[in-house]
């Protein structure tokens, strides 16, 4: 029987080395009882400032202290993802969540406090590196409220959080699967990591064991699923009428100085260009010889190269050589990460599934992945990759406030990696077989990255919409909302099995609201950047860097516009699908 591995039962070259972060408890906890006296010494400041050097002062303090919480935030969070079981570190991380509460209740009065200054003042020489700061606050003025009332937002924000925490702990820590037999026969542990591996196994009946198998146990907690989604979005509402906007959509994209009109673009040319999905359904029915796919038939390889497996360090070389044309600089750090302990490589038992990139100013990225050696988990590599590197350099290029990059622009990176692997691969595949297999990832690639996350925003816009109007939405509202966005997507050519209805509880980017619309936007934009740098070379690789080094130093669809990519128009989606529809034709042509 396929058991998972215990965490103690991991090689530890296999591990992140946390201890970069805190080499033990103590360190730790000294820095919490520093952060905790710093966050006191930052409130006291509130009643003392009224000119810029003590403004100076309490910007400084802030930044400081930010610092050293990421680093306790994150340390204790990453701690707990390698086995949500284990209380030593949900203690610990509900702690420093706490206390993140408690500095932000403790800052809560810079905002009002830079609105009430005089000009002069905000505007003073001394606070110059400031200045990208401060101009954004003055920018929110009017969504800003009193001293008081931001205090009494940022105390909230911890009991306000319970939704996204406890679905974390439902579905990564109690959500048990049953057993499903494998293509040998062999009963086999069905885990969220091991999913799509079964969805992508030759043998029908399989996927659709799994696929049935995961989905009637979240159908089992729908109505907890529910209540806690719904709590989510009333959250949204709350802070969104509290601050003045009109709804949560545009609170949420107001943060990167974005309007609603790129999300509708979004959404409107994805419409306008379903046939396109249509018409992949249609072929990979054939490749099938199927008649129609259903929803579990969507993972499945279609050419024998899907059995390939890589050693993780196999996995390392590929990506490693298929990035070079970033440069010497870009590919030493990335082997940096690989031999260094950035990353987390294999799913144990607890563990956090999916995979992310994370890190904190004072040290570098971290990388979870739960590998399972296929193909696709080398391009999940090369993506979190892609994000670490994001990191890497503009934690190194900017100070702490402005190396923070808005996640607007945080999917950028990760797909050029992934483009860039792709277009190398293409390049050294030498027969008809292979090449058909690598455009179909890559078509797959958009299909579950532009087609799917954007249907994932259609969802998310139509839900938060209706709790806006008033209407209260049950469990089997988001079901039906849900499905009928899947009969849109997916068109005649597939069967869309009600049990596709659940899907939606086990999407955890749900609780991130009006996310995943940027997976779609920027993937149209690493198309156009691995163009660019295909097409001109190192001008489009320094412009490229450049970006990566900007961190948040610009508001993101400024940053986008050096790259030469204008994301307050249509044209880069609509360039994604050209490039989607010119493969889905070779593609039909090699079948």
């Amino acid at each position: 029987m396929n058991k998972l591995l215990n965490r103690n039962e991991i090689e530890e070259k296999y591990k992140w080395k946390l201890e970069d972060i805190y080499a033990s408890d103590e360190a730790y906890e000294a820095d919490f009882a520093k952060v905790s006296k710093m966050a006191k010494d930052l409130g006291a400041m509130s009643e003392t400032i009224s000119e810029a050097g003590g403004l100076l002062g309490c910007l400084e303090l802030y930044e400081e202290t930010g610092c050293l919480l990421d680093n306790l935030f994150s340390y204790s969070r990453m701690r707990m993802d390698e086995d949500n079981a284990l209380s030593k570190y949900q203690v610990l991380f509900s702690r420093a969540s706490e206390l993140a509460v408690m500095v932000e209740s403790a800052a809560s009065y810079i905002e009002p406090l830079i609105l009430a200054l005089p000009e002069d003042v905000v505007r003073d020489e001394k606070l110059s590196k400031y200045d990208k700061f401060i101009s954004e606050i003055l920018r929110k003025k009017s969504h800003t409220l009193s001293a008081r009332e931001e205090k009494l937002l940022a105390m909230s924000a911890e009991a306000t959080g319970a939704a996204g925490r406890i679905y974390s702990m439902l579905t990564n820590a109690d959500l048990k699967f049953p057993e499903i037999k494998d293509e040998k026969g062999e009963m086999v542990e069905l885990t969220k990591g091991r999913y799509i591996t079964f969805l992508e196994s030759k043998d029908r009946r399989v996927r659709e064991d799994a696929f049935n198998a995961l989905y009637d146990t979240y159908a089992s907690y729908g109505n907890t699923m529910a209540a806690s989604y719904a709590a989510n979005i009333k959250t949204g509402r709350f802070y969104s009428e509290a601050r003045g906007y009109s709804s949560s959509l545009e609170a949420a994209l107001d943060d990167d100085n974005i309007t609603t009109k790129v999300y509708d673009n979004l959404v409107d040319t994805i419409n306008s260009n379903l046939p396109l999905l249509h018409k992949y359904v249609n072929v990979r029915a054939r490749a099938l010889g199927l008649e129609k796919v259903n929803m579990y038939d969507l993972y499945v390889p279609l050419v024998d190269q899907a059995d390939e497996k890589f050693t993780f360090e196999e996995a390392c070389d590929t990506v490693a050589g298929s990035l070079g044309v970033l440069g010497e600089e870009y590919v030493s750090i990335l082997k940096r990460g690989f031999e260094s302990g950035w990353i987390d490589v294999y799913e144990n038992k607890g563990k956090t599934g999916g995979a992310y990139s994370w890190g904190t100013y004072l040290t570098h990225p971290f990388v979870l992945l739960n590998y399972q050696g296929t193909l696709d988990n080398v391009f999940t590599l090369a993506h979190e990759m892609g994000h670490s590197l994001h990191t890497h350099y503009s934690c190194t290029t900017q100070p702490y406030i402005y190396s923070g990059y808005k996640i607007f622009v945080a999917e950028v990176a990760s797909t050029v990696n992934e483009i860039l692997m792709l277009k190398d691969m293409l390049r050294k595949s030498n027969n008809d077989k292979k090449r058909a297999y690598l455009i179909n990832h890559f078509l797959e690639s958009f299909r579950g990255t532009v087609f799917r996350q954007t249907m994932f925003a259609e969802f998310e816009k139509v839900c938060h919409a209706s709790f806006g109007g008033g209407k209260p939405l049950s469990g089997d509202d988001f079901c039906n909302i849900y499905y009928d966005l899947n009969k849109k997507y997916f068109g005649d050519g597939c069967v869309v099995d009600e049990k596709i209805r659940h899907e939606w509880s086990r999407i955890p980017h749900f609780y991130r609201s009006f996310y995943v619309y940027k997976y779609a936007t920027g993937f149209s934009s690493a198309v156009a950047i691995a163009q660019m740098i295909e097409d001109e070379g190192r001008p489009a690789v320094d412009r490229y860097i450049g970006f990566l080094k900007a961190g948040g130093s610009e508001y993101p669809l400024d940053i986008l516009k050096k790259t030469g990519v204008d994301l307050s128009t249509p044209a880069p989606i609509e360039a994604g699908m050209k490039m989607f529809g010119r493969l889905l034709d070779e593609f039909d042509g090699l079948l």
